[in-house]
């Protein structure tokens, strides 16, 4: 017990450093660094495997803090983490081999002296069963210093790839208990978009153009296009075979974080394949969701959990159209009533309020003539259910959908304006609080992008006294520039609705300029008008 309770003392140590670290950022932590690395890459010479596991999820903390200057331990501890990763008895434990001394990563050492064997000969290995948590932080600490410490991981990312890819063949009868893990997987699938990162970090900053697969800038090299294909390809065969949807929701979150970061380009080459196994999920027809084939619908809405990870299959929705823009347009017969099916409703509220999201995210993000023909039949439907919904999650999302549909039809919606109007009145009426300050804020977006787009639909001198009285924003920040900027709009104009508001504009204002969190070009834009106005 002592023994076992000073190893405990020790992990909980590592463990409180990772996240002070994390929290005094490098350059305070950088003098402590090489002690505190010294002392886990000592601890991973006892049997303890407890302590490993503090150890690993140490390295991936300090990754994310140090980067690059975490380089100099990559020799040493890559390799041991793969032989963790590898083992088939879920871990292996390090004990020092006869007469050597104690380990510090030799990249490290201030030492100019070098050790003859590397410090490559420092342990032996001795395999035990059952250390599946030991294991599950050797991938995450893997997958992080990839992710953080840039091009210096790029020797080890195809032995990497290839042993976490291993852990996902379902085939191979030899890894089938792993693969029968679900922590083992989900932690996989989270490392994989972390696997492209040493290559990206040679090129800086990825810009790409919606919809255009050949205009990426600087253009993907041929090592970044291997080695995203290869991570989606696995990505996608989990979306197409694991019966586990927490694996499927990691997987997604990384196909996510790959196409976002690198655009059409990474997109096309598993266009297909993607876009048919997201279609079975929203269809409710991929293997993670046969074990509820044959039940009734209703019954299936009280299922939390089959319905929790689909959060992350419409964020992957919503990726493929920021990148293929009105691309897009051509898959949504096919898409919006698979999407719709989750809105029902006989659905969750959190089921209903995603769906609301996801029409908002595609609708702001293709044209006015791939929106146009899905408009009657699912758009506005969808909106007046959404606003008129008893949820308040559902109406902030469906608040959102207003604004941005009508923002991307432009006049084509205004016929609609004034029941729109009437449906987003309620929200307005709201007592502020932090409940429902998220959804006052996205009704006040949807009524400003309304007037941006039309603002001879709107009877200006009857909503303005309303619109003002819930500004400035309480919560929502990212509508900063659509509310304001419309007021600017129309004090810009001489609008005599917004004249007849002077008082109220001048304390909007001047709230807004006061308040921390408006980004600093929305106030010098305030602060310029409230000159004028004073």
């Amino acid at each position: 017990n002592g023994i076992m309770g000073q190893n405990s003392l020790r992990g909980r140590a590592l463990e409180c450093m990772g996240h002070i670290a994390i929290a005094v950022g490098k350059d305070a932590f950088a003098p402590y660094f090489t002690p505190v690395m010294t002392s886990a890459a000592q601890g991973l010479a006892s049997d303890d495997t407890d302590l490993h596991e503090f150890a690993y999820a140490l390295f991936a903390n300090l990754a994310k803090v140090m980067q690059a200057d975490f380089a100099p331990c990559l020799p040493e501890l890559v390799p041991h983490l793969l032989k963790v990763v590898e083992s088939q008895d879920g871990a292996l434990e390090l004990k020092e081999a006869e007469g050597a001394a104690q380990s510090q990563f030799s990249g490290l050492d201030d030492s100019d002296d070098e050790d003859e064997d590397g410090g490559a000969g420092n342990y032996v290995v001795n395999v035990r069963t059952a250390m599946l948590d030991a294991k599950k932080g050797a991938i995450t600490a893997l997958g992080e210093i990839s992710r953080y410490t840039g091009p210096q991981f790029t020797p080890y990312t195809t032995q990497t790839l290839t042993t976490l890819c291993t852990l996902l063949k379902t085939e191979e009868a030899a890894m089938s208990y792993i693969y029968s893990n679900t922590m083992l997987r989900s932690e996989v699938a989270e490392a994989l978009s972390g696997m492209i990162m040493p290559a990206v970090a040679t090129l800086g900053d990825i810009e790409w153009t919606k919809g255009n697969a050949t205009m990426t800038k600087p253009p993907l090299t041929p090592q970044i296009q291997e080695v995203s294909q290869i991570c989606l390809q696995a990505l996608i065969v989990i979306l197409k075979e694991d019966m586990d949807s927490a694996v499927v929701g990691k997987a997604c979150e990384s196909m996510q974080a790959i196409f976002e970061l690198l655009g059409p380009a990474s997109f096309a080459p598993v266009a297909n394949e993607c876009l048919e196994a997201v279609h079975n999920l929203l269809s409710g027809k991929a293997p993670c969701q046969e074990h509820f084939e044959g039940e009734d619908e209703d019954d299936l809405d009280d299922l939390d959990e089959h319905e929790s990870y689909m959060v992350h299959v419409m964020d992957l929705v919503g990726a493929m159209g920021r990148i293929l823009g009105s691309s897009f347009a051509q898959y949504l017969p096919q898409y919006l009533p698979a999407i719709c099916r989750w809105g029902k409703p006989s659905k969750p509220a959190e089921d209903r309020a995603m769906t609301m999201g996801i029409l908002g995210e595609l609708a702001q993000e293709i044209d006015a003539a791939s929106l146009s023909p899905h408009v009657e039949s699912v758009f506005y439907p969808a909106i007046q259910a959404g606003l008129a919904d008893e949820d308040l999650n559902v109406q902030r999302n469906a608040a959102f959908l207003t604004g941005v549909t009508c923002e991307t039809l432009g006049d084509a919606m205004s016929p609609q304006y004034m029941q729109l109007l009437q449906l987003l009145s309620p929200m307005f009426a709201l007592e502020i609080n932090e409940n429902s300050a998220p959804i006052v804020d996205n009704a006040a977006a949807a009524v400003a992008r309304m007037i941006n787009t039309c603002p001879t639909a709107v009877p200006l001198e009857q909503v303005l006294p309303t619109f003002l009285s819930v500004l400035p924003l309480k919560d929502d920040m990212t509508e900063n520039e659509t509310v304001y900027g419309c007021l600017l709009t129309l004090l810009g104009s001489n609008n005599a609705g917004l004249a007849a508001q002077k008082a109220e504009l001048l304390r909007v204002f001047q709230a807004a300029v006061a308040d921390e969190n408006v980004q600093e070009n929305v106030k010098a834009q305030l602060s310029s008008a409230l000159a004028s106005l004073q």
